[in-house]
């Protein structure tokens, strides 16, 4: 795993802790994806579905997209983790449900 792969599987780490603690949302599937598979592969699994997970719509309807996956994905620092159509994927996800873009 390289230096990247550990900073990003920290940071689904600490988005699971910042749900819980902000949206009373116990993640436990996701939490079982990260340790797992890691935080990369439970990312690209997440990513690779029709759909946002379960877990986008409670952080939805909390009003934290910023703690997603996707929104994690989107990062420049994690872009080389992943594929542009991956990247795309998750812009997109986020931009359907009115996410706010930092400038």
């Amino acid at each position: 795993m390289t230096h990247l792969e550990r900073q990003f599987h920290k940071a689904m780490i600490g988005v699971y802790e910042q749900a819980k603690r902000d949206c009373n949302y116990n993640a436990t599937y996701f939490l079982r994806m990260v340790t797992d598979f890691g935080g990369l592969e439970a990312a690209r699994r997440l990513l690779a579905t029709d759909a946002p997970s379960e877990g986008f719509g409670t952080l939805f309807l909390c009003g934290r997209l910023d703690l997603t996956v996707e929104a994690h994905v989107i990062r420049p620092e994690y872009a080389e983790l992943f594929t542009e159509e991956q990247i795309a994927s998750a812009r997109q996800r986020l931009v359907d449900n009115g996410y706010t873009f930092d400038k």
